[in-house]
């Protein structure tokens, strides 16, 4: 009697891989081209699956906006720890900061996900909000720093960084939405033109 064969398991792929998929489908059809059925597909799993795993579509978009932010959060301490002046430094967290342009898959799904926060539970505005405080704490720690160095006029980096944010996060949006005119290298233009005149240091005596 031959014997039978070992069953297979079925083995649900990793969460990266599942958010990885849902970050590529969003850079490559948009957020309307992101559905539990076709992500299923993507990796091999039922829509029901990924529901089991996620619980609902929004617990899935937190979980890939909290996977892209990890890698740009990795992105951005090594761009802070870089010896030199801390103007280049605070550009190059601009620079991080402001989308890609058009349709940016990280700023695409940060909208949605910020929109849908307002029906959601504590639980996900305190991890929506742990996001914000990381990019916060990164921009007050330069600001500070480049005040001690007399790089920077001395500011309130904690209230400074938060108009700043609020400049950042208005232009990003215009760039992720495709306003006319709102091109990348133009408000990277405008931020730095704006940094150069609140934060010149003043001659010292």
């Amino acid at each position: 009697m031959p014997t039978p064969a070992p069953r297979r398991r079925n083995t649900a792929p990793p969460r990266e891989e599942v958010l990885a998929a849902a970050m590529a489908t969003i850079a490559e059809r948009g957020l309307e081209g992101l559905t539990m059925a076709g992500l299923g597909r993507e990796v091999s799993m039922s829509s029901g699956h990924l529901l089991y795993y996620f619980r609902t579509k929004d617990e899935l978009l937190l979980q890939a906006l909290e996977w892209s932010e990890g890698r740009l959060g990795a992105q951005r301490r090594e761009l802070l720890a870089r010896p030199g002046p801390v103007r280049e430094r605070l550009d190059a967290y601009v620079d991080l900061y402001i989308p890609d342009g058009h349709r940016d898959p990280h700023w695409t799904l940060w909208l949605e996900v910020w929109n849908r926060s307002q029906n959601a539970d504590a639980d996900a505005r305190a991890r929506q909000a742990a996001i914000e405080r990381a990019w916060h704490r990164d921009l007050v720690a330069l600001l500070a720093e480049g005040s001690s160095r007399g790089e920077f006029r001395d500011v309130d980096a904690e209230r400074y960084a938060t108009r700043l944010r609020a400049l950042l996060d208005g232009f990003s949006i215009h760039v992720a939405i495709g306003l006319p005119g709102a091109d990348r290298d133009g408000i990277l233009a405008h931020v730095r033109e704006f940094l150069d005149e609140s934060l010149a240091a003043f001659p010292r005596a």
